[in-house]
C-alpha cells in the first residue's frame, strides 16, 4: 500500500494547497498545508526522527489534496478542515480560536470595528481571516488613524461629556460627543470597507479628491491626512484583499474536460466556510458545449442532493431552458442565484475550483485506469467510484450466508463489510438466496437515507444478474447499474445489455471486478465456516452429563473452537463448568469435541 502511495506522489503538483492523509476507513487522521504540496508531502515519505510522523505514515493508506491559490489561502482552507474533520494527528487548530477577523458593527447607528475570533449573525460584516494575528491589529489601527473608525464600545448616544484619549491621539472621529455627524462617519466607514476588500483603485480616487479639495479650501491639515493615507495605501504592496466573510452557503463549481472526458470539482461553502469538497469524472458529449455538459450534471447533482444553497457559482452559464435557478427555487422553496462571476471574490473562487477540476481530470487519468475502463465496459457516465459486492455462501443449503463488501475509488472498505443470515430461502438455492440480500442491503439503504453505490457487483452469471435486478426493481432503483462476474470464463453480464463481455485477461477493469468478487466470496466463505464450526461444537457439547444450556452459552462465549477448549487449563474449565463437567471436557470426552 505505501508503495502504491508513493508512486502516486508524482501527480502532485508544485503548488500551494492543503494535502489529506487518510486510513483505511476514508478517515482524516492529518490535514497541512505547504508552498509546494509535491515537495511536502515527499518529505513525509523520507527517513525522519520525528515520531508523529512515523505515525501518521504507519495509518496512512491514502493521500488526497486540494489546489489554492496562495500558501495564505492553503493555510485559512486548512484550519477550516481541521475544525470540520478533527483529524487525530493535527493537535493545533481545533479550537476554533487559530484565525481571527476584524468585526465591522454596520448595523449600529456608528458602526466600531473590533478583533473577534467568531463570525456570527447579526448584521455586523467580517473580514479575514488573517495570519498572523498582529496584522489584524495593525489593520485596526490603520482604520482608526486614516478613517477615524472607532475601536471602543462606548454608547452613542452616552454620557460622556469630551472625547477620549483616542481623539487626542488622532486615533478616532468621537461620534460619542458630537465631534463627527453620522453621514460623514457613515462615509468614512464606506471607504474602509473599500481598504479592506482591496478596492484600492476606488478608494485612491476619491481620497485624491478630497485631497485637491481640502487644498483649495486651504485646509492643509486636512490635505496632509488624506496625503499621508494616499501614500500609505500606495505604498502597502500586500494588501488587505480579505474575504468579506458572510454567513452565507454558496456551491462553488468548476469544469476541466479532455474530448469526452468531464471532471467537475465543487467547493461547498457554508456560513462563510469551505467545508467540504466533490469531484467528479464522468464521460460527456464530446461535441457538446461546456454549458450544455455542465447543465445536466448540476440537474443530475442537485435531484439527489438535500441541500441547496442560496447561491451557485459557475465558470459558464448552464442552458436557459430548463432554468436550473427557477427549478432549484421551486424545490428549496426560497431564492437560488446561479451566477457566473467576472471577477472578485467569486471569480477567484470559481478560478480556484476549475485549477482543481483540472487536476482531477489529469489524476484520474493517470491514477484510477480500472475505474475509468470499468465506467465504460458498465455503461456509466462516471467512473463508479463506490462499487458495492455481494455472494452466498452454503454447504448444501445448510448454514447459507450472504456478505457484502464494499470499494470505494478501487480500494476496499472494511468498516463497511456485512454479513447475512439467509432467513427466507430453503435449501441450496443461490440465486433466491442473493436476492434476499441485495433486497434487504438497499431497502435498509433507503430507510436510513445512506448512500447508494455507483454500481452494484453479484457473483455469477445471467441468473443471479436477473435476481439483483428483480430485487431492485421491488425497490424502485430500476436505475441502479448492476453487473455480475461469472467464474472460470470470468464473463461480465451488464443490466440492460444482451450478451455478456469478454475483457483481456490484462484489463484493469477486470482485475478490479475479480479482486470485488473474490473478496465477497472470502468474506462469505469465512462466515460460512465460522457458523458451522459453532453448529458442530454446539452439537459435540451435547450429551455431556452435567453440561445444561447455561453452562454451553458460557463456554460459548469464552471459547470459540473444541482445540481452545481442548488447551484452556482444567482450572479455567472448573470455574466456568465446575470440577467434574471441566474433568469430563478434558478426558472423558474428547472424541464429542472433534469437529473439524
Amino acid at each position: 500500500m505505501k508503495d502504491e502511495i508513493k508512486a502516486r506522489l508524482a501527480l502532485l503538483p508544485e503548488k500551494p494547497g492543503i494535502y489529506f492523509f487518510k486510513n483505511e476507513k476514508g478517515e482524516f487522521i492529518y490535514v497541512g498545508k505547504a508552498r509546494s504540496l509535491r515537495d511536502r508531502v515527499r518529505s513525509y515519505f523520507q527517513p525522519s526522527p520525528d515520531p508523529k510522523v512515523g505515525s501518521v505514515i504507519a495509518e496512512t493508506a491514502e493521500v488526497d489534496f486540494i489546489l489554492t491559490g496562495s500558501e495564505k489561502e492553503a493555510a485559512f482552507l486548512e484550519n477550516n478542515f481541521v475544525q470540520r474533520y478533527q483529524p487525530k494527528f493535527n493537535l493545533r487548530l481545533k479550537d476554533d480560536k487559530s484565525f481571527p477577523y476584524l468585526k465591522l458593527t454596520l448595523a449600529e447607528q456608528f458602526p466600531g470595528v473590533y478583533l473577534t475570533r467568531k463570525v456570527e449573525p447579526g448584521g455586523a460584516r467580517y473580514f479575514g481571516p488573517f495570519s498572523p494575528a498582529s496584522q489584524a491589529r495593525k489593520t485596526i489601527h490603520l482604520l482608526n488613524k486614516y478613517f477615524g473608525i472607532r475601536a471602543c464600545e462606548e454608547k452613542i448616544p452616552g454620557n460622556r461629556r469630551r472625547p477620549c484619549l483616542e481623539y487626542d491621539l488622532k486615533l478616532c472621529a468621537a461620534p460619542c460627543v458630537g465631534q463627527i455627524g453620522e453621514a460623514e462617519y457613515r462615509e468614512r466607514v464606506a471607504n474602509a470597507v473599500l481598504f479592506l476588500e482591496g478596492k484600492t483603485e476606488r478608494l485612491l480616487e476619491i481620497l485624491k479628491s478630497k485631497m485637491r479639495i481640502a487644498a483649495e479650501h486651504l485646509d492643509y491639515e486636512q490635505a496632509a491626512r488624506w496625503r499621508d493615507l494616499i501614500r500609505t495605501i500606495e505604498q502597502i504592496k500586500d494588501r488587505p484583499k480579505l474575504i468579506s466573510v458572510a454567513l452565507e452557503d454558496a456551491d462553488i463549481f468548476g469544469l476541466a474536460r479532455e474530448k469526452e472526458r468531464v471532471a467537475v470539482y465543487g467547493f461547498f461553502m457554508r456560513k462563510g466556510k469551505v467545508r467540504q469538497a466533490e469531484e467528479t469524472v464522468f464521460r460527456g458529449e464530446e461535441d457538446a458545449p461546456d454549458a450544455a455538459v455542465l447543465g445536466r450534471f448540476l440537474s443530475d447533482f442537485y435531484d439527489r442532493a438535500g441541500d441547496i444553497p442560496a447561491r451557485i457559482l459557475l465558470p459558464v452559464a448552464p442552458p436557459a431552458n430548463p432554468d436550473l435557478g427557477v427549478s432549484l427555487s421551486q424545490k428549496k422553496g426560497s431564492t437560488v442565484r446561479v451566477l457566473v462571476p467576472q471577477k472578485g471574490r467569486d471569480r477567484r473562487l470559481v478560478e480556484l475550483a476549475e485549477r482543481n477540476a483540472e487536476i482531477l481530470l489529469k489524476k484520474s487519468a493517470e491514477e484510477l485506469p480500472s475505474l475509468v475502463q470499468l465506467g465504460e465496459v458498465a455503461g456509466l457516465s462516471s467512473p463508479p467510484l463506490r462499487i458495492e459486492g455481494f455472494d452466498v455462501s452454503n454447504t448444501g443449503g445448510d448454514e447459507s450466508v450472504g456478505s457484502l463488501v464494499v470499494f470505494e475509488r478501487g480500494r476496499p472498505k472494511t468498516d463497511e463489510y456485512r454479513k447475512y443470515k439467509i432467513r427466507g430461502v430453503v435449501g441450496p438455492n443461490d440465486v433466491r438466496s442473493l436476492a434476499e440480500i441485495v433486497r434487504r442491503r438497499y431497502a435498509r439503504v433507503l430507510e436510513e437515507g445512506g448512500k447508494l453505490p455507483d454500481l452494484v457487483l453479484v457473483d455469477g452469471g445471467k441468473g443471479q444478474l436477473r435476481a439483483a435486478e428483480s430485487a431492485l426493481r421491488g425497490l424502485e432503483l430500476d436505475r441502479l447499474p448492476v453487473v455480475s462476474l461469472a467464474k472460470k470464463e470470468e464473463i461480465i453480464f451488464v443490466r440492460g445489455r444482451k450478451g455478456g463481455l469478454r475483457l483481456d485477461r490484462t484489463s484493469p477493469a477486470l482485475k478490479l471486478l475479480q479482486h470485488v468478487r473474490d473478496e465477497a466470496h472470502r468474506f462469505a466463505v469465512t462466515y460460512h465456516r465460522r457458523r458451522r464450526e459453532k453448529k458442530s461444537f454446539i452439537s459435540g457439547l451435547d450429551g455431556i452429563p452435567g453440561l445444561g444450556e447455561k453452562r454451553k452459552k458460557a463456554l460459548l462465549t469464552r471459547y470459540r473452537s473444541p482445540a481452545e477448549i481442548r488447551q484452556a487449563p482444567l482450572e479455567d474449565l472448573s470455574a466456568i463448568v465446575g470440577k467434574k463437567v471441566a474433568a469430563r471436557l478434558k478426558h472423558d470426552a474428547p472424541d464429542k469435541l472433534e469437529t473439524r
